[in-house]
């Protein structure tokens, strides 16, 4: 990818009726976890290569805040943000149910080569705009996921001071917010669309271990 993006962060668990689909607590923070800039891999129209043999492979189709300048106490979403993508959080399934028994980091199940898939950036156009727009992923032409920006635990400004405060974030930075409920596993030839609002941000196909 051509963007120059420092740090990825990610927010877990940020839609209740996820949560809820796999089993896990509402959490009372915002739980935040990170990807290696490795796992960037464009959405373009073309084909992402996926890990094989490693047990299901979901998707998690979320909305992507890109950092524009350094942060400073007080500064607000619509000051801080530029630009916006939508994006998917790969995460080997099985290997993550693993991880958490064993109460291991995140990194093998969400970290891996083209874990980050992340369409082009557009312009922010600011906190209120996008809480009136919801975006979906279609697998195959048909809607699998849909997130309104209401339905998060946790709003954007939230997400950001906590980075802010617990990691630091700055110009270059990027954070993918959270995915609503309709994860399932990813087949071999599934063909995804994103979209914001009723524009295509970007599609794809999925492969395996090419």
């Amino acid at each position: 990818m051509n963007e120059s993006i420092r740090n990825i962060y990610c927010v877990g668990r940020n839609y209740g009726l996820h949560a809820a689909e796999l089993g896990n607590d509402i959490p009372e923070e915002p739980m935040i976890f990170t990807k290696p800039t490795h796992a960037l891999t464009a959405i373009d129209g073309g084909e992402i290569s996926l890990p094989e043999g490693r047990g299901e492979v979901h998707y998690e189709a979320e909305l992507v805040l890109h950092v524009g300048r350094a942060y400073t106490s007080g500064i607000t979403v619509d000051e801080l943000v530029d630009r916006m993508a939508l994006g998917i959080d790969f995460t080997l399934r099985d290997v993550q149910s693993v991880l958490k028994k064993k109460g291991h980091p995140w990194l093998p199940a969400k970290g891996f080569l083209n874990s980050a898939a992340l369409t082009e950036f557009r312009p922010f156009p600011g906190f209120e705009q996008v809480k009136q727009v919801e975006y979906t992923l279609r697998r195959n032409g048909e809607e699998v996921q849909r997130g309104n920006l209401n339905d998060m635990i946790f709003n954007l400004q939230v997400i950001v001071d906590y980075i802010a405060k617990h990691y630091g974030l700055g110009a270059g930075d990027i954070i993918y917010t959270g995915t609503p409920a309709g994860v399932a596993a990813v087949h071999e030839g599934d063909r995804f669309e994103l979209l914001w609002g009723e524009t295509a941000f970007g599609a794809f196909t999925a492969r395996f271990g090419k």
